[in-house]
């Protein structure tokens, strides 16, 4: 019965993990066969890859900051809902955005953050005085990777946040009972000394989704700020993958790319597991 999954999983992840592991040792351009270089491309791409570094520099900082505020602010925001009436119709609003196309995003929010004065943001900060001349958010490398974070936090509210919702409902409702004789005083303590421990499960499917999305950002930095943005200000790692793989073709090259962001991302899933895991497991 578990061969149907079993199959599935090995040819699309298995298979093209190794595969990529393999190539990132080659030089490989899709017109000829693979040549093996041994660490060659690795070497580049720590040595002399002035472009990687920046990329790897700014998705950390992606990723610190949005990562965590991601994390947080879905589980704050599942646990504000689940204590509301209509509580279906406010999780429908929340998670829309993240299941909405990056691109029909990007529009809405390249005219929020338009370089004129029609621009939202720019106009009321006129109004207000606070600036005299329109800012360029979207092509000024101080701004552009603050308004991708910013863009990304508004759509994080995604799988974690359902996963988070759906652990709340599951909570039993006797223990919160249990938890008023004992005398629990307020929401507050009744989450960390309940909830908390008992969505262990859910509280690490949402910081691996959190690790991911947070290291995995391209489509919606590419829309509002181009490939390649200026100076190179909100270039990630996926998008220097992206620009190997697909526009320039160098596969090993590429490969080598997505195998030094997989080690990163998988040495924080286990991270998080060691955090979240139960000690009883």
């Amino acid at each position: 019965m578990l061969a149907p999954f079993l199959i599935l999983f090995v040819m699309f992840y298995i298979v093209p993990v190794l595969s990529s592991i393999a190539l990132s040792f080659t030089y490989y351009n899709m017109l000829q066969p693979p040549r093996w270089i041994g660490l060659a491309n690795y070497r580049v791409l720590f040595l002399e890859d002035d472009i990687f570094l920046i990329a790897l520099k700014n998705t950390f900082a992606f990723a610190i900051v949005t990562g965590p505020l991601s994390y947080f602010l879905s589980f704050f925001f599942a646990w504000v809902i689940n204590n509301l009436r209509f509580s279906n119709a406010f999780a429908l609003a929340f998670y829309a955005p993240s299941i909405t196309s990056s691109v029909a995003l990007a529009v809405v929010w390249t005219y929020i953050f338009s370089a004129d004065r029609y621009g939202l943001i720019n106009k009321v900060l006129i109004d207000y005085g606070m600036i005299d001349r329109p800012i360029i958010w979207l092509a000024n490398p101080n701004y552009m990777l603050y308004v991708v974070m910013f863009v990304s936090l508004w759509m994080s509210m995604g799988a974690g946040f359902l996963v988070f919702l759906a652990g709340l409902r599951n909570v039993p409702a006797d223990l919160y009972e249990a938890g008023d004789i004992d005398g629990i005083r307020n929401k507050f303590q009744q989450m960390w000394l309940i909830t908390l421990p008992m969505m262990k499960p859910q509280l690490l499917f949402g910081a691996v989704m959190a690790i991911v999305a947070s290291f995995a950002v391209f489509d919606i930095a590419v829309a509002l700020t181009g490939m390649p943005s200026a100076n190179y200000a909100a270039h990630t790692i996926v998008a220097h993958l992206y620009d190997y793989a697909f526009i320039r073709f160098e596969l090993g090259y590429a490969s080598a790319i997505s195998v030094v962001l997989f080690l990163l991302t998988f040495t924080l899933g286990r991270i998080s597991m060691r955090i979240f895991s139960s000690k009883d497991e």
